[in-house]
């Protein structure tokens, strides 16, 4: 038997998501975004790091800032890195997630006592707290630390939704058919699980990706950025803060950008959950 039979399949959920209007505003601003992130380099009108004038001058769209850099072009350099380390955080974190949330429901028993007080354990930390500890020991920290960092924070969160949802269809008539015909525990939770989870989990990963870009601008604002050089939309605020009532868009700008891109998500994720939970009804 098979699980498209009890639940739609993925391409199906996403074309009903797109008819959500909530679901496809959020949608057209985050590739919007997404798509300012990943070109607008190649058209800035100064480099990542030149200057354009004095500090904090009237020069260019936005001014200038604390070193007489182009506040445009810094906010133009300054979303693929935010961009790319929240998407990273936010997919390790819902395959972490989905995986000891699915295993503790379908496993049951001590396996499931265990996995979900340890991960009580860890959702009693507060995210940032942990990140902070963390970054600080480090001193130095590389994107790959944030990524993990940010990632690893999401995980027990993406464990309790992904475990509660496991556990209505762990005990349907088609997972307890694949069993009886020997099929792999694998299989039947790739096969048959998995895909009747669809609807809850991109909602969450939607959720999720909104934490992982309002956290990770955070940390960019409290100095922990992964390249202190580099323009980033976080750091932008931290540099900039003294000066906000001199040039104030060398602060509101990227705090504009990020402000966009989390709401934009967070109206994704809203959309999907509305529409998983009319399928369940």
């Amino acid at each position: 038997m098979s699980a498209t039979a009890s639940a739609p399949a993925a391409p199906s959920f996403l074309r009903r998501a797109m008819n959500q209007k909530r679901f496809a505003f959020g949608f057209v601003v985050t590739l919007l975004v997404v798509a300012f992130a990943i070109f607008a380099p190649f058209f800035s009108p100064y480099g990542e790091q030149e200057t354009a004038g004095s500090p904090y001058s009237k020069a260019g769209l936005f001014g200038t800032d604390y070193l007489g850099q182009d506040v445009l072009s810094r906010l133009m350099h300054g979303g693929q890195g935010v961009l790319v380390i929240s998407v990273l955080a936010t997919l390790l974190g819902m395959v972490l997630g989905i995986l000891i949330g699915v295993v503790a429901a379908y496993a049951g028993g001590w396996w499931d006592e265990v996995l979900m007080r340890f991960n009580d354990v860890l959702l009693a930390f507060p995210q940032i707290l942990l990140a902070l500890v963390v970054l600080t020991a480090l001193q130095n920290p590389s994107a790959w630390v944030i990524v993990v960092l940010v990632g690893a924070s999401h995980a027990p969160r993406v464990a309790r939704v992904a475990r509660g949802v496991a556990l209505g269809i762990v005990s349907r008539d088609f997972v307890v058919a694949a069993e009886a015909l020997g099929e792999k525990r694998s299989r039947v939770i790739l096969a048959e699980v998995l895909p009747n989870m669809v609807g809850p989990l991109l909602a969450e990963a939607g959720l999720r990706l909104t934490y992982s870009i309002g956290l990770v601008a955070a940390l960019g604002f409290l100095g922990f950025a992964a390249d202190p050089g580099a323009a980033n939309w976080g750091q932008m605020m931290n540099e900039n803060r003294l000066g906000l009532a001199t040039q104030p868009w060398a602060v509101l700008a990227p705090v504009l950008m990020i402000a966009i891109f989390t709401i934009a998500t967070n109206l994704m994720a809203d959309g999907l959950a509305q529409i998983s939970q009319r399928g369940e009804d």
